[in-house]
């Protein structure tokens, strides 16, 4: 079982992180980016996932700068309180979250002593997809149906990374035409569509698609063994 531990950001700001450990030396490390629920059971699932397949895994809180303590189910009440902090976040002056996640990829590189990739759900698709364009330390970038990764302004950035997107065909959030638009302007980017809805990763909400996480998760472990090894 994972831990959680405080990372301090560059202007000294404590972050509540959860790291979880593999059983041998790391293949490296993978920093996992939550949804809009917090670092909640779900997403320390996914990081102990990625610890048993061989990886340092670190999921930061995103919410700290706005809200302490944040871990949600997937009621609407849930949903509606996620958004809330989300916005607050996207609201606070630059680099706001961006500098938290910063902390969490050095983390992931010190203690795996080895490259480090980053991985990202919903919200954290988006700043995975951020990250991604604009943070050092990083060797590869997987978002998962990240909302708003297609809008005009976030194509606009460039990755610095080689990146794998998996995005639903069937997303209000990630509009089919938005995806369109992002693969004609990041052609190196691999992206993959599912006929899956938003969430499909989560065994947690009814979105959950067993077969479309499964595809996506053999092809993520592919992904970082290519560029984190």
């Amino acid at each position: 079982m994972g831990q959680f531990i405080d990372l301090t950001a560059a202007d000294g700001q404590k972050i509540p992180a959860y790291v979880a450990r593999p059983d041998g030396p790391p293949k490296g490390g993978v920093v996992v980016l939550p949804e809009v629920f917090g670092v909640n059971a779900h997403i320390r699932e996914v990081a102990e996932g990625y610890a048993r397949d061989g990886y340092l895994a670190v999921a930061p809180s995103t919410f700290q700068r706005v809200k302490p303590g944040v871990e949600l189910g997937y009621s609407d009440a849930d949903m509606q309180e996620g958004v809330g902090c989300k916005k607050a976040v996207e609201a606070l002056p630059a680099p706001g979250v961006m500098q938290d996640i910063q902390a969490a990829i050095d983390f992931a590189g010190r203690e795996s002593g080895g490259k480090s990739g980053i991985a990202g759900y919903c919200w954290g698709g988006l700043l995975t997809w951020r990250a991604a364009c604009g943070l050092n330390g990083l060797s590869a970038a997987v978002p998962y149906y990240g909302g708003g990764m297609t809008q005009p302004d976030e194509i606009a950035r460039q990755p610095r990374v080689p990146v794998l997107a998996h995005l639903s065909d069937r997303d209000p959030w990630v509009p089919l035409a938005g995806v369109q638009a992002f693969k004609k302007a990041h052609p190196g980017v691999e992206v993959h569509l599912y006929p899956a809805p938003h969430g499909f990763n989560c065994d947690h909400r009814s979105a959950w698609d067993a077969p479309a996480a499964q595809l996506a998760r053999e092809r993520t472990l592919a992904f970082f063994a290519k560029h984190l090894g």
